[in-house]
């Protein structure tokens, strides 16, 4: 089996591009982006049958917009910002959070037991 999912049309194997829902209820037909997952009763089409697709007298068609636009220079640059900002380390706080004592050793495992704090009343 193909991954790229083919055009619903007959004898077309053009590569799919739109999905087509009907909408009974509202008698309306929808034109959208390639659905993620094959749904039943959704057609997948390519950009041609999706061009020249007319409805059935008395219905409407929507075209909703491709979901094709290529992410901008500012986009980028911001995603690459949060990804080195995602890598910087922690800045180390002046003390640990909690004190632990090695109980035991196993090869590169500790086994940690909680340090009691001490207090004085």
């Amino acid at each position: 089996m193909s991954p790229v999912r083919s055009c619903s049309r007959t004898a077309c194997r053009q590569p799919a591009v739109f999905t087509l829902t009907y909408v009974y209820a509202d008698s309306t037909a929808v034109l959208g982006p390639l659905a993620t997952y094959v749904e039943p009763h959704c057609y997948d089409l390519c950009a041609e049958h999706a061009e020249r697709l007319t409805a059935p007298r008395g219905w409407e068609v929507v075209r909703l917009p491709s979901e094709s636009v290529s992410p901008s220079g500012d986009d980028l640059e911001a995603l690459a910002n949060a990804v080195r900002e995602a890598a910087r380390p922690a800045p180390a706080a002046g003390e640990p959070v909690g004190q632990a004592v090695e109980v035991g050793r196993r090869g590169h495992l500790r086994v940690l037991k909680s340090a009691q704090p001490n207090r004085e009343r």
